[in-house]
């Protein structure tokens, strides 16, 4: 037996004394291990992120090689499906020479496309390195008890969702020694976690424990005699057995990181999970623990070639991954080929609708535009350029409303203000009686809520509540047509909701001027030679669905699991400000006199579109309006239609049907795919209108409208390419993620889900590690997978020279292109260049047909 307070000559050489510079080896490995973890958002904040994030600085095929081997993790698509691919003909013949041309890895070792479809044919390569508890785990009565991994799987997680609920439990952990502290103390009393394991002394074991984390590190790493080159790849393979809590971490660090602070969490977790070799080395036989640190010595000593090997076996499964991005590439060439040229007089415009570059917003822009030619839709970043966080009235949440990678800046929060100017006198006693009635209404709602949590009360409470309690459920059963729910005012008496608008705050004259000019330039709207419609309609997005923990995440992919209507609002309220307005006359900034700004919103579930502030509308305005309303009513229905059939809906119902159909399965709490969110995402284009005008891209592309013309000093296109492009690159990778290993980077059976501390994230059943990425349900329809895991293709129209000179100034970008994250195209004279090997070369083989 192995033990830290033995005192034998064995334990002596156990944990021998060591010097500083070893202490600082092994502490840089703990931090390069935790820097490879990217973070997951809790579910009331959710975003799309790539898994994979902090590994973007090495090339993907040696990632997916890593990954394979630290983690029994899978990056390229499954082999199978490429192998469906490939038979039903979604890849060519020649996608595969072509993806076999491009790959100068291919080319070298001679790879053949015969090889790679005999390839598809054979299983995948596994490589995946023993960690310690693996090779301990050797009893030949294993088969009939929890597997060790497991077994510790499950405990950490237990623990770490006790330790981190704030907003489940009504009982709270003691948190002011840390993690490691409290999950050392929880094991003491943890009796049955032995017996699971077929250690039934393991709790003569705990006082063996490290008391700090540092030390589990060191005693641990210091033990397992590996060489201190493949440390950090053995703990980062350590983090990757609990990749889910080490996630959570992870973004708790992240945040941290961005007040300027620091977290400890992730390393102690770390420890935490190092700790358990302790346990388990006690519990073992002397020589069962030799035998087993010889075994595991052997395989780390090993890795370097494991690795590479990996990385040469995975060649053929790049070659594949190319083959199906080069046939929907084709696809997408041909459609934005054959778009009209640019318009010689420009048409007249009634009006300007910007979008959320979502790509849910593409189907109902092409939609609007057949339906009247005098609008003219934009695409622009759904928070609408505005760095804010908000905080509803009368209460004291505050949430970010902006992409994960940004930290806010300024402040939006609900001010009462009358349509009626002549009233607005009065608004500040209004607004004071509107603060303390839901601040009394949300009050008692916490004292009915409460009540049903105390043991001694909840079934009584049941009993009292009667038929009452069960109407939130009637509602799920018998779903209706109830219109998407403003959670945001929730407590507020109805008299006081049409004049409760949210507002930036703390901003002076001349702040407000800066931050419409910013956002008007990146929009392309007010400089010279644009045009500004009489009404410009700021469209953000939301989404409907009852029952669905992972709601947040259908309402944006980037913007922290908010919908667009508190942005819009808060910047149409900004640009009609009077002394804005005469600011950016005096900065050049061409708005008319008559221009109006509104705040609109879509509902990606049923494709409906909800105006607000009309009562602040001028007259001519509130005219346009209702005119386009009738516009918007044929466009909905246009593209409710295409949705129809992957819903499993009748594209020939009826208008009124089909919308009632939409309305119900949003309010259906046993509708696990109330719609599709960014399943299918492959492309995003950064280029004018007229560039993607009439072309049907079938609701994959995240669209940016972008004039080169207007952006002289190249600001507008590097703002682009590090946020945005950025942005849909972490939603690109989550959906692939999460479909080419739904086990290790997805959220599995969205039926069997528990939400774990109020929105920390889920379990897939009640334990085992807390789950990332998408649910099955959101990338498959139950009969084939919606979601192709494609790498996304950027097209920009911008020069050559504009294009270099961002990613030679962006370490993050350069990355992405270089390494393989993402293909960048651009617009050339005759046809499209793809960026290679630092240079730019054309794209062959794509003809212009009809979209």
């Amino acid at each position: 037996m192995y033990s830290l307070n033995d005192s034998s000559p064995a334990a002596a050489q156990a944990a021998p004394t060591v010097d500083d510079a070893l202490h600082r080896a092994i502490d840089e490995a703990c931090a390069q291990a935790c820097r490879a973890i990217a973070p997951s958002w809790p579910l009331d904040r959710a975003i799309a992120v790539n898994p994979h994030w902090q590994r973007i600085g090495l090339p993907l095929r040696r990632v997916a090689a890593r990954m394979a081997a630290l983690g029994n993790v899978q990056v390229f698509p499954p082999r199978e499906r490429q192998r469906e691919a490939w038979q039903q003909g979604r890849i060519r013949p020649a996608d595969l020479a072509q993806a076999l041309q491009q790959l100068p890895a291919a080319q070298s070792a001679g790879l053949s496309a015969e090889r790679c479809v005999q390839a598809l044919h054979e299983p995948a390569p596994s490589a995946q390195l023993p960690l310690l508890i693996d090779v301990l785990d050797t009893d030949p009565r294993r088969g009939n008890r929890l597997g060790w991994r497991q077994a510790v799987t499950h405990q950490v997680s237990q623990t770490c969702a006790a330790y981190f609920d704030a907003h489940q439990a009504d009982w709270q952990p003691e948190h002011r020694e840390g993690l490691y502290a409290f999950w050392r103390d929880t094991l003491t009393h943890d009796h049955g976690i032995g017996l699971l394991m077929g250690l039934p002394d393991l709790g003569q074991a705990i006082g063996a424990l490290p008391a700090t984390a540092q030390d589990a590190e060191r005693w641990v790493i210091a033990r397992l005699g590996l060489p201190p080159a493949v440390w950090a790849d053995y703990l980062e393979s350590v983090l990757l057995s609990v990749n889910g809590w080490a996630s959570w971490c992870a973004y708790l660090g992240w945040q941290a990181a961005q007040q300027g602070g620091h977290d400890a969490h992730l390393r102690e977790l770390l420890a935490i999970r190092l700790a358990w070799g302790v346990l388990l080395l006690e519990g073992k036989h002397d020589d069962d623990a030799e035998r087993a640190f010889a075994e595991l010595q052997q395989a780390w000593a090993d890795a370097p070639q494991v690795l590479q090997k990996a990385e040469r076996a995975l060649l053929v499964d790049e070659v594949w991954q190319l083959a199906l991005e080069v046939g929907y590439q084709r696809q997408l060439a041909q459609r934005l080929l054959a778009t009209a040229a640019p318009p010689l007089v420009p048409p007249v415009t009634e009006v300007q609708a910007a979008f959320c570059i979502d790509v849910r917003s593409e189907p109902l822009r092409r939609a609007i535009e057949a339906e009247w030619p005098a609008v003219q839709t934009l695409g622009f970043a759904g928070f609408f350029g505005l760095p804010v966080a908000y905080t509803p009235l009368a209460t004291a949440a505050r949430r970010p409303q902006l992409p994960g990678l940004l930290a806010p800046a300024m402040e939006v929060t609900d001010r009462v203000v009358s349509a009626d100017a002549a009233h607005r006198a009065t608004d500040a006693l209004l607004q004071a009686a509107a603060e303390r009635s839901r601040q009394t209404r949300l009050a008692l709602k916490d004292q009915w809520q409460a009540a049903s949590r105390w043991p001694g009360a909840a079934f009584s409470f049941v009993e009292a509540a009667g038929l009452g309690y069960l109407g939130k459920l009637g509602g799920w059963l018998v779903p209706g047509r109830r219109a998407r729910a403003r959670d945001d005012l929730e407590g507020l008496p109805a008299r006081y909701r049409p004049v409760c608008r949210p507002a930036l705050m703390g901003l002076d004259t001349a702040a407000k001027v800066a931050l419409a000019a910013r956002v008007l330039h990146a929009m392309g709207l007010g400089a010279a030679g644009s045009q500004v419609a009489p009404l410009v309609l700021l469209v953000g997005h939301g989404s409907q669905s009852a029952n669905n923990a992972h709601a947040a995440a259908l309402d944006c992919g980037a913007c922290c699991g908010q919908t667009g209507e508190v942005n819009a609002r808060s910047l149409a309220q900004l640009l009609n400000e009077a002394a804005v307005r005469e600011g950016l006359r005096a900065q050049g900034v061409a708005l008319p006199d008559d221009t109006v700004f509104m705040a609109a919103l879509h509902n990606t579930t049923t494709d409906e579109i909800e105006g607000f502030d009309l009562d602040l509308l001028p007259p001519a305005a509130l005219a346009r309006w209702e005119h386009l309303q009738r516009v918007l009513e044929h466009a909905c229905d246009r593209v409710r239609r295409e949705r129809a059939p992957s819903l499993g809906l009748d594209p020939r119902a009826p208008h009124t049907e089909l919308l009632d159909q939409l309305r119900r399965r949003a309010n259906d709490g046993a509708q696990t795919r109330p719609e599709w969110g960014l399943a299918g995402n492959a492309a995003f284009v950064i280029a004018p209108r007229w560039r993607s005008l009439g072309s049907v891209l079938q609701g994959r592309s995240f669209l940016h409208d972008y004039d080169a013309a207007h952006d002289r000093d190249g600001s507008v296109l590097e703002l682009l390419m590090t946020a945005p492009m950025l942005v849909t690159h972490w939603i690109n990778w989550q959906y692939h993620a999460s479909t080419c290993d739904p086990q290790h980077l997805g959220s599995g059976n969205k039926v069997l889900h528990n939400v774990v501390g109020g929105h920390l994230g889920v379990f897939e059943g009640n334990g085992g590690d807390l789950r990332v990425g998408l649910s099955r349900q959101s990338l498959h329809d139950g009969e084939r997978w919606v979601h192709e895991p494609l790498r996304l293709t950027v097209v920009i129209d911008a020069a050559q020279e504009a294009i270099d000179k961002v990613i030679g100034q962006h370490a993050v970008v350069r990355q992405l292109i270089d390494n393989g994250w993402l293909h960048l195209w651009r617009f050339a004279d005759s046809g499209f260049e793809r960026r290679v090997h630092g240079g730019w070369q054309a794209v062959a083989n794509v003809g212009a047909v009809r979209a």
